[in-house]
């Protein structure tokens, strides 16, 4: 059965955008957040592009490799103008999770009301593939209903001081347990699943 996994860069304080997000500039004053994706000599072998460090790579390539659909909310999917009608890994289905009508999406992209609708979805279009959850509301939605089995955090050692929080308020505590911490240049893979 499909896994449903997080795995976002996060600053040492808990942004996953920098300051004002918005259409045409996403992550707002924060895109350091993703220079670790860039700042080494070891191609991904997953998706194009993209050059880290072998450490990063390793821990990169093995969960974009795993992941055959993307949700994401409806602020991250405006900020990343739509992902231009695909998706943010090259190789899923997007789901994007709105209580409003989402306009204009492309035969790769879907629209869910609850994130329960969205997972369910993404079950019947995953195969044996996991699902990736991208963004704040939609993976603290998840956790509340219980619904998420990893997180992996790439967590870069800046301070950003305001922008988009990885987690929003939860009912109750989540306990974690930590299956790998690789450290990297320029940020450091935690990865953990959700005990139940």
């Amino acid at each position: 059965m499909s896994k449903v996994i997080v795995a976002l860069s996060v600053s040492v304080d808990g942004y996953i955008t920098g300051r004002d997000p918005r259409p045409g500039h996403g992550l707002g004053d924060g895109g350091q957040l993703f220079d670790w994706y860039f700042n080494g000599d070891t191609p991904s072998q997953v998706l194009d592009g993209f050059k880290l460090s072998e450490p990063s790579a390793r821990v990169f390539d093995a969960a974009a490799d795993r992941v055959s659909v993307t949700i994401a909310g409806r602020n991250t999917y405006e900020d990343s103008d739509g992902f231009d009608g695909g998706s943010p890994h090259a190789k899923t289905t997007l789901i994007v999770v709105s209580h409003r009508p989402v306009p204009q999406l492309s035969e790769r992209q879907h629209h869910a009301t609850s994130i329960e609708d969205a997972i369910a979805k993404a079950r019947e279009l995953a195969g044996d593939k996991d699902i990736s959850l991208m963004g704040g509301g939609v993976t603290t939605a998840a956790l509340a209903a219980g619904l998420v089995d990893e997180l992996v955090l790439h967590q870069i050692p800046v301070l950003l001081g305001g922008g988009r929080s990885f987690f929003q308020e939860l009912p109750a505590h989540i306990k974690l347990r930590v299956v790998e911490v690789v450290p990297a240049p320029g940020v450091t893979h935690l990865h953990y699943t959700v005990e139940r």
